[in-house]
């Protein structure tokens, strides 16, 4: 019907014009009907083609919208076409060209999201995730809805929401370790075209607390272990300066006396150092490939000086072929090094301690998630059960008296409590009085490595 109507259009006047004029007798028939038809036919041909550079402008305007190449070169016919076509390719261009340039605009905002170094999350109207940049993602991973459900946090989006105004929460995370968090909801205006209204970024404040409760730590037990020997040390001083500034023999006791008691300060602030400098990097997990039957053996061997000096020795066994564990070597050690020093120096003298590293039994006690435990067991006189819960409380001594008497801190199984809270990992405590006890620690495997060309695939699976 367009097509008709478009025609009729177009040699309607002509057609009509010469109808009169053959009915004035203006114009013979014969050559009128000869005009009509040619006048008809040259319409046709016209309407066809205008239709013809209609639709293909149409579809050239079409594509501008979908960003994509139009108007191949020949298409058009009539040369308002062409030039009406030559517009909308110059349109075109300028609008790929600007699509281009907000898509390099958008990849480079993504990037620099991704590389804050803190979390950053972008929330629509209804709380649910737009985006979350590469710190968020390594730092919560699949828990992030559940971060985003705690109370704190959900307060600071609906007041944000409600007032639209910047708003912040401290917020505290006890799994898998505490972690301290300030969090500031930012309204976003205008309204991005995914529909995110607010940016949460999550600042960890882990550090900053953990040097606060490390200073209030200190004050409160570091002095009050160190004011003994102190005393001790100031008392001896005295004594040499007056009384036995001409006693030889009472000089040299009282010397032994004071280096010991150095000795213990020593010790205390070598311990309290340690973990404070574990506690800084408690919340960041170490990424390390640790073996421990190498790590073992060569701590095995330098106690050998210590086993020697109560008459004892040490049963090392690893399980064959053993993956390495995911881990921090330095640190690994020091949990070692803990564990055997409390065996040597509270087992029995001429006892045996066995250290022992072998695959996880997933059960009760330890997680589904492949891993290794490592375990240390002596011959000691064991530790009442209503001692087990606390003895990795900083100080915290069964026997206080025979803890100094053996040059212990009270922090050894505090340090190792902090190594494995950082690894991800477990600790288990058992003893049985007049038997002796077992420190157990379950660590994650590492995860196995690619397999490359020339590296087939292990087929062992753990």
């Amino acid at each position: 019907m367009r097509l008709l109507a478009t025609l009729a259009s177009m040699a309607g006047v002509p057609v009509v014009s010469l109808i009169v004029m053959v009915l004035a007798g203006w114009a013979s028939p014969l050559p009128a009907l000869v005009a009509i038809a040619v006048t008809l036919l040259a319409a046709l041909l016209l309407t066809l083609t205008l239709r013809r550079d209609a639709d293909v402008l149409s579809e050239a305007l079409r594509g501008v919208g979908a960003e994509r190449p139009t108007l191949p070169p020949g298409t058009l016919v009539l040369p308002s076409a062409k030039r009406l076509g030559r517009e909308i390719g110059w349109l075109a261009r300028q609008v790929m060209a600007r699509a281009e340039m907000a898509e390099r605009l958008r990849r480079a905002d993504q990037t620099v999201v991704d590389r804050l170094p803190d979390p950053l999350i972008v929330l629509a109207a209804d709380r649910s995730v737009r985006r979350a940049n590469a710190a968020a993602r390594a730092a919560f991973g699949a828990d992030l809805p559940a971060v985003l459900r705690h109370p704190g946090l959900r307060g600071a989006i609906d007041r944000a929401f409600a007032q639209s105004a910047a708003q912040t929460a401290e917020l505290t995370f006890r799994v898998p370790v505490q972690r301290d968090v300030q969090a500031t909801v930012v309204p976003m205006e205008p309204l991005p075209a995914d529909g995110a209204q607010v940016v949460v970024v999550l600042s960890d404040r882990s550090r900053e607390r953990a040097v606060e409760r490390m200073r209030a730590d200190f004050v409160a037990n570091a002095s009050h272990e160190l004011r003994t020997p102190l005393a001790s040390l100031m008392g001896f001083i005295e004594t040499l300066r007056g009384p036995a500034a001409d006693d030889p023999p009472a000089q040299q006791r009282f010397l032994g006396i004071m280096a010991e008691q150095a000795a213990r300060m020593n010790r205390l602030i070598d311990d309290l150092l340690s973990l404070s400098r574990i506690e800084l990097v408690e919340h960041q997990p170490p990424a390390d490939r640790v073996d421990l039957e190498s790590l073992l053996e060569q701590l095995a061997d330098g106690f050998e000086p210590r086993l020697a000096e109560r008459s004892a020795r040490i049963e090392t066994s690893v399980a064959d072929e053993l993956p390495p564990v995911l881990g921090d070597a330095d640190q690994l050690a020091q949990v070692v090094q803990n564990l055997l020093d409390n065996a040597v120096k509270y087992g029995r003298e001429g006892g045996t301690v066995r250290l022992r590293a072998e695959p996880a039994q997933a059960g009760l006690r330890w997680p589904a998630r492949p891993g290794a435990v490592l375990s240390v067991t002596d011959e000691g006189p064991g530790i009442p059960r209503e001692h087990l819960p606390r003895l990795t409380e900083r100080f915290y001594r069964v026997d206080k008296g025979r803890s100094r008497a053996v040059g212990g801190t009270g922090l050894g199984l505090a340090i190792v409590k902090h190594i494995v809270n950082r690894h991800r990992g477990l600790m288990a405590i058992e003893s049985e009085e007049g038997v002796g006890s077992t420190v157990s620690v379950w660590l994650p495997f590492a995860p196995a490595r690619p397999a490359t060309a020339t590296e087939p695939a292990a087929s062992r699976t753990v």
